[in-house]
């Protein structure tokens, strides 16, 4: 499956005039743990790496460069393909053979995440905690099973959002926002190789 997801920054009417007819689906707390190596070899590459409450997750870009509408990536969640797109040999845990190929966690967040179902939309509403500092987004995303679904895909999204008169503008993700924020060599590492546009 791809995940074709535009950002949004909410205003308080934004989120009620998102939720209004949608079916609530469930709010759950979780902890991201985001890795990299010191070169940042997966960031630079816009590929992400994450522990989600223990869980490895790889995001492969299928977009190309920071001129883009929205987000699609494809989602690894299967610890072997993981292994395979890292070239990680099997040797202990995947957090012990990550920590003895250079990975090391670069960004932990804690996001309380709302989840709506409106008509094909998920709709996400984020609030991510940082510890010292927290940051609100949401996200309306669209699944779909072949690349070649992916435009069609960004244009129901955008015609959902001006519907719900949502301003289309460039929104940080939360790793993104934190980077620019806390790590601003990272950031601006990705800016140069052209993953993310500064705004």
């Amino acid at each position: 499956m791809i995940e074709v997801e535009k950002k949004f920054i909410l205003s308080h009417l934004d989120k009620e005039r998102l939720v209004d007819g949608a079916e609530f689906v469930s709010r759950r707390v979780f902890t991201d743990i985001y890795y990299d190596t010191n070169s940042f070899s997966l960031t630079l590459n816009d590929r992400w790496l994450r522990s989600r409450e223990g869980r490895f997750e790889l995001k492969i870009p299928l977009h190309q460069g920071a001129k883009r509408l929205a987000d699609q990536y494809d989602e690894l969640e299967d610890e072997q393909m993981i292994r395979n797109a890292l070239n990680l040999a099997l040797a202990g845990s995947m957090a012990s053979d990550l920590e003895k190929a250079g990975y090391s966690l670069f960004c932990v967040c804690r996001t309380t995440r709302e989840k709506y179902k409106r008509g094909p939309f998920t709709i996400d509403l984020d609030v991510v905690d940082f510890q010292d500092f927290s940051y609100n987004i949401g996200e309306i995303e669209l699944m779909v099973n072949h690349k070649l679904e992916v435009e069609e895909a960004i244009e129901k999204i955008m015609t959902f959002a001006k519907e719900q008169n949502l301003t289309i503008a460039p929104v940080r993700g939360k790793v993104i926002e934190y980077l620019k924020l806390k790590k601003p060599n990272h950031y601006q590492a990705l800016v140069l190789a052209g993953v993310i546009k500064d705004f």
